[in-house]
């Protein structure tokens, strides 16, 4: 039985010209805030990295079950996978 997702993504065009982010840890997720800030700085680090590749949409990435830094590449791979880019 396949482990569900780390993330759930939702995108919408936004007409700014360039995209923009929202986060959503909940408690549910992940008790300790401290766990809940790691988890939404290293999206927001990803998103810096990544800005200039990504379409003119809002993303909104929830978090549906906790990661620490040792599965954080594998949380940046199903970003990649999940996000759309730009068809420039």
């Amino acid at each position: 039985m396949k482990s569900q997702p780390a993330l759930q993504l939702w995108s919408k065009p936004n007409g700014l010209g360039h995209p923009r982010l929202g986060l959503v840890v909940p408690k549910k997720t992940a008790r300790r805030a401290n766990r809940r800030n790691y988890m939404k700085r290293s999206l927001r680090e990803w998103f810096r990295l990544n800005r200039h590749r990504l379409a003119d949409c809002d993303l909104i990435i929830r978090a549906r079950r906790p990661f620490d830094s040792s599965e954080l590449q594998q949380v940046w791979a199903q970003l990649e996978r999940m996000v759309p880019k730009k068809t420039c």
